[in-house]
């Protein structure tokens, strides 16, 4: 049997690392970024099924391993997955099925969430959830805490289950896109009853089903941990510690995952250095937030105030420099992968550059054995003798990934300068266990 042609093995969680593995034990990185079904890179599912083939064929020739992407993102009333609410779109259904028959095809597995929440809010009074639409919620700041509106999701999370459930190309459960107080009448406490339960409702369904269950997130608006959040009724709050134990340290999660933008850097970058370093600096902040060595990666950024707010799309050559740094930046403080950009471009879509820099990455995977990496960040205790090269990195003291880029090389342009002559820097690892190693660049 050809391998392509094999049944796709689930993916768990590493036993002795805070990574991913197959069920057969490889190592197993998520290398992607956010899609969607309306968007033009799989919107054509619905009327040219074979260039959605060429496209995901393009992503695993780039070394692409993961997507994620949202069961309704609807920005348009036409991709609702519920329709009225309990009756599932019959034309959204077979898209879904089309994309995993090509995720399974290509090897390429599927980060899920049910819901689109930013389209949801910004488009309630249309939405079938909506109890005026003959749905279950009067109001969509109480969706986390309503009772029907539980079933509801439960309900929509059995259907997608008990069809797409069983498939290797199914990767993860993102309980709730951007969990936040708003959703949950600006009680943060909420989050906790409302992962408990349904995870175990979701972890029940597919247990039943199958005998095992894939592993299970919920995802976070990065600075809403660090920020706290805005309310109308009680303006600016201060970070709550219930919203960090929620997202990092929630006894029925599998794995952590943040939204990861930092205000003037990765959400409106003036160079492409500084981003990295704010995404090196956030990734080592919620690695530290973790307390039972479970996997953490960024599953969305991007600069979203300058696409959403200001209106304004990146050069390309300045966008691709940015992508790459951020992305070996998110790996070598500790992430698992190079985090997940939502593209923020015109047509919504990576560019051919980032998917050079993501097949880069997925070179260079198999240099460390993921398996048994038991990595700590260790940028903070990094030594090198020059001021102008920031140092990333992360060990276990036999293994290490280490980063470097020059603080001193930019243009004009923001993008570092092509005519400056290379120079060597001496860094100093800590801890490292004494012997010979293999220093591969």
């Amino acid at each position: 049997m050809n391998v392509v042609d094999a049944p796709l093995e689930w993916v768990r969680v590493c036993r002795d690392a805070p990574y991913f593995e197959t069920e057969r034990g490889d190592a197993w990185t998520p290398v992607g970024h956010n899609d969607a079904l309306s968007w033009p890179t799989l919107a054509p599912l619905s009327r040219d099924p074979a260039a959605v083939e060429c496209y995901v064929e393009m992503l695993r020739q780039r070394g692409v391993t993961c997507l994620r992407l949202m069961l309704e993102y609807v920005q348009t009333n036409g991709r609702f997955f519920e329709r009225p609410a309990g009756e599932f779109n019959p034309r959204v259904v077979r898209m879904w099925d089309r994309l995993f028959a090509r995720a399974e095809r290509h090897r390429i597995r599927l980060l899920l969430t049910p819901f689109d929440t930013f389209w949801m809010w910004k488009r309630w009074r249309h939405h079938p959830y909506n109890r005026a639409n003959g749905g279950p919620a009067d109001d969509c700041r109480i969706l986390l805490t309503c009772a029907s509106t539980r079933a509801a999701v439960k309900a929509r999370f059995a259907f997608a289950i008990d069809r797409w459930g069983g498939s290797g190309a199914l990767f993860a459960w993102d309980l709730w896109n951007e969990i936040h107080p708003a959703y949950a009448d600006d009680d943060p406490g909420a989050f906790h009853d409302f992962i408990a339960d349904v995870a175990a409702f979701v972890r029940r369904r597919e247990s039943e089903r199958y005998g095992r269950a894939h592993p299970i997130t919920v995802s976070a608006f990065g600075p809403m941990l660090s920020q706290g959040f805005w309310s109308r009724e009680l303006g600016r709050t201060a970070p709550d510690d219930r919203t960090a134990d929620a997202t990092f340290r929630h006894p029925a999660l599998d794995f952590a995952t943040v939204h990861t933008y930092a205000t003037g850097t990765i959400d409106d970058p003036a160079d492409t250095v500084a981003p990295a370093l704010a995404m090196g600096e956030l990734t080592r902040a919620a690695i530290a937030q973790i307390a039972d060595g479970r996997p953490y990666f960024d599953s969305e950024h991007g600069p979203i105030h300058t696409f959403k707010d200001k209106r304004r799309v990146l050069p390309e050559p300045f966008d691709d420099e940015y992508f790459r740094h951020v992305q070996w930046a998110h790996l070598a403080s500790g992430g698992a992968g190079g985090g997940m950009r939502w593209p923020n471009r015109r047509p919504h879509a990576l560019t051919d550059g980032m998917h050079r820099a993501q097949h880069a990455l997925s070179r260079f995977l198999p240099l460390i054995d993921w398996t048994q990496f038991q990595r700590r960040n260790v940028s903070a205790e990094i030594r090198t003798q020059d001021a102008g090269v920031a140092t990333l990195g992360c060990s276990d003291g036999r293994q290490a990934v280490l980063w470097l880029v020059r603080r001193d090389g930019l243009g004009v342009d923001g993008m570092l300068r092509r005519d400056l002559a290379p120079r060597g820097v001496r860094v100093t690892l800590p801890r490292m266990a004494v012997g010979s190693y293999d220093v591969l660049a």
